[in-house]
């Protein structure tokens, strides 16, 4: 588990078609209402709140779902979706960070891209989108993949262009698993910095990416930065323990404040590479000379010490939960570390998850989307880092795809966007996106985003990058 903090067609159509929109609305009516009166006109859509936002309106709203697509007459709970309304002539994004949702309006790459709407949908039992009682077995990518179906098939009604669902990290997993489960839905898809873990047990790829990635410089500080904090592991569960008295923190699930330290110090060199660059952050990784306050300093920084504590686990036992039944997850151990880890095999999906909520593994579900994606899927796009070590097991594509391609940013973490690309595979990921959307330049004309940056809906949120297996 990585734990820095900083995825039949006939029943599944007529389940997704089950109570997804209220009564028709004719063109001349519709554009006398109010986006705010149409949308909520929707049968299950209620009104949260809506926030000011300059050229756009902005709401957040909640949609009624089946409890169990399978069997919607079982019960419902209140899914929290947003909506950013342009225009309902412009294209459609649907966004799923794949954990909870953000509540400030922004705008993904392909929403700035495009110059259109976005969806955004709080992943089920992310809180407060978590049924009560919660039944975790109605917990899979099937499921959270129909609740998208019932969503797009509701708002279709009113956005009737182009739609393109995102997502990064969790959030491209969740996109490529709905396209996956309903492949018509959509008329593209771009999933950022999305791992792809075939086979639960094998993890070799994860192992030859640390020996590989950034320069030998870089990596040799790194670790013996780790193996320094490991070295003074006594000075540091003291000040967890500490810290854990002050801020009111337990432990639990990890087991102990000493299990909980191993937990966030074993990622470190992860962590790093996965939110920071190596030209402007190597070199200020502290020595293994540092005071033992400098080194806690910077792992607090790197992996954030609550993360072993229950109160940095619980809200994202949803994720941790289907690491362990379906997703996998990389159970990385650096062998650099063997000489003073105590703990081998603590960092699994099962050490995140309270014990009274029962896990079985699905080998087969990932299995199954890796060959939808590699012999099947179409307009799609992946989009990976170089030194992101999620982009170590990758999703891939080959004969019987269909204008479905994937890309590497150089140098870049978890952070990759289609605008950290190399020169040419920006300009083919911007025609294609661009295409899909149906908005494409004319012939001969240079492919570029189609609205001007904005410092207030443009930055990332932290969850759209987050991945914690």
């Amino acid at each position: 588990m990585r734990r820095t903090l900083r995825w039949t067609l006939s029943l599944a159509v007529l389940i997704g078609t089950a109570g997804a929109g209220g009564a028709s609305m004719s063109a001349a009516t519709a554009a006398d209402t109010d986006i705010k009166d149409r949308i909520l006109a929707i049968k299950g859509m209620s009104f949260i709140e809506e926030k000011k936002v300059d050229g756009y309106r902005f709401f957040l709203l909640n949609y009624e779902q089946p409890v169990d697509h399978r069997h919607p007459e079982k019960g419902t709970f209140k899914q929290r979706i947003s909506l950013l309304h342009k225009a309902d002539d412009r294209p459609t994004v649907f966004f799923t960070s794949g954990y909870d949702l953000n509540e400030e309006p922004r705008r993904s790459e392909p929403t700035q891209m495009t110059d259109g709407n976005q969806v955004s949908m709080e992943y089920r039992f992310f809180s407060p989108s978590r049924p009560d009682p919660a039944d975790w077995s109605k917990l899979d990518i099937w499921q959270a993949a129909s609740d998208q179906h019932r969503i797009f098939k509701a708002l279709n009604k009113i956005y009737g262009e182009r739609w393109i669902s995102t997502g990064g990290s969790k959030g491209g997993m969740t996109a490529t698993y709905y396209r996956r489960f309903f492949p018509k839905d959509m008329d593209g898809t771009v999933a950022y910095v999305a791992p792809n873990d075939v086979n639960n047990d094998e993890d070799s790829a994860y192992y030859d990416f640390f020996e590989k990635v950034g320069s030998k410089k870089c990596r040799d500080r790194l670790n013996a930065t780790q193996h320094e904090i490991f070295d003074r592991r006594g000075e540091m569960v003291k000040k967890l323990k500490a810290l854990a008295k002050k801020e009111g923190y337990t432990f639990k699930l990890a087991g102990s404040a000493d299990k909980a330290f191993e937990l966030v110090a074993q990622d470190l060199v992860w962590g790093f590479w996965q939110y920071h660059l190596e030209p402007e952050e190597c070199d200020k990784v502290p020595s293994t000379k540092a005071k033992t306050q400098e080194l806690w300093d910077w792992a607090n920084e790197i992996g954030g010490w609550e993360a072993g504590a229950d109160q940095g686990m619980l809200p994202y036992t949803p994720y941790y939960y289907q690491a362990g039944t379906q997703m996998g997850s990389p159970d990385y151990e650096s062998p650099l570390l063997d000489d003073v880890r105590k703990y081998p095999g603590l960092n699994k999906p099962r050490t995140y998850v309270p014990r009274d909520i029962p896990m079985k593994f699905d080998a087969k579900a990932m299995k199954d989307v890796d060959k939808w994606v590699r012999t099947e899927s179409s307009q799609m796009l992946f989009v990976n880092g170089q030194n992101d070590p999620w982009s170590a097991e990758p999703f891939s594509v080959g004969k019987g795809t269909e204008e479905a391609h994937v890309y590497k940013a150089p140098g870049a973490n978890h952070g990759a966007s289609i605008a950290l690309l190399s020169k040419k595979d920006k300009e083919a990921a911007t025609r294609s996106l661009l295409k899909w959307a149906g908005v494409e330049p004319a012939e001969g004309v240079q492919p570029k985003r189609l609205t001007k940056y904005d410092a207030d809906l443009d930055r990332p949120a932290k969850e759209e990058r987050m991945l914690r297996p």
